[in-house]
């Protein structure tokens, strides 16, 4: 688990783990996605192949759900595949403005053992509040090449007037772009937020390898929700768009 912190909370997508030897899978936007299932972090959170599903539109829901007694979570990840350098982009229909303290979303690519340790190698979309220690529920965040180099984050507020947004990263070896958009789209209209991570040791700060891009909605240290309710969220399309 990364050992950075921000604001004394760590910011935590996802952890090395072993898939089950017969994970459920989905087809999601031209990609193969396995379903996480069992106990592990961030959280720990118990995870449930039965909170991710893909719908008769195609779109992908994941889904917080009391279930046997405890809180379960989703989390769907591409089991062999790994993209590069290129634009990342995901369409979410929702609210993650207003999620509750203790919800996290991440949309992000993520390091794999023959890349490099956890905290390491990884590119992060997050809307989370950190149990509410934070006020901005969006996040971005860049982990390194290589161990010994503090990760970069860069909260952002963000406040839709509907249920349609879009939020990408373009990556290439020297820096990653950022964008927070309203509405779907493809161009750059309606931008809410952005942000340029372009450090000049970019070799080091910046994840130089191909990745696996995972998505996962759970609950921050495990926590329930403090509203007491069920959770979903929709994403409508993943992009990947190679770099020249």
């Amino acid at each position: 688990m990364r050992g950075s912190q921000v604001l004394g909370i760590a910011l935590v997508s996802s952890i090395a783990f072993t898939p089950l030897a017969e994970a459920k899978s989905v087809s999601f936007s031209g990609y193969q996605w396995e379903v996480r299932s069992g106990q592990g972090g961030p959280g720990p959170n118990a995870w449930d192949d039965r909170n991710a599903w893909v719908d008769a539109n195609g779109y992908l829901h994941l889904k917080i759900a009391w279930r046997d007694g405890r809180w379960t979570t989703a989390e769907v990840y591409m089991p062999q595949q790994r993209l590069g350098y290129g634009t990342y982009q995901f369409k979410v229909i929702g609210r993650p403005d207003l999620f509750d303290d203790n919800v996290v979303l991440g949309l992000f690519n993520y390091t794999r053992p023959d890349v490099g340790p956890d905290g390491t190698n990884e590119i992060d979309i997050e809307f989370a509040k950190w149990g509410g220690s934070q006020p901005q529920m969006g996040n971005w965040a860049v982990y390194p090449a290589v161990t010994g180099v503090p990760y970069s984050h860069q909260a952002y507020a963000i406040s839709l007037g509907g249920t349609y947004s879009t939020y990408r990263f373009q990556w290439s070896s020297t820096q990653v772009f950022f964008q927070a958009l309203h509405g779907h789209q493809d161009g750059n209209t309606n931008q809410m937020a952005s942000w340029l991570f372009n450090p000049p040791d970019y070799v080091q700060r910046i994840p130089q390898n191909p990745l696996p891009v995972h998505m996962n909605f759970w609950l921050f240290q495990g926590r329930a929700p403090k509203n007491g309710q069920e959770a979903q969220i929709v994403i409508a399309e993943f992009k990947f768009i190679p770099a020249p």
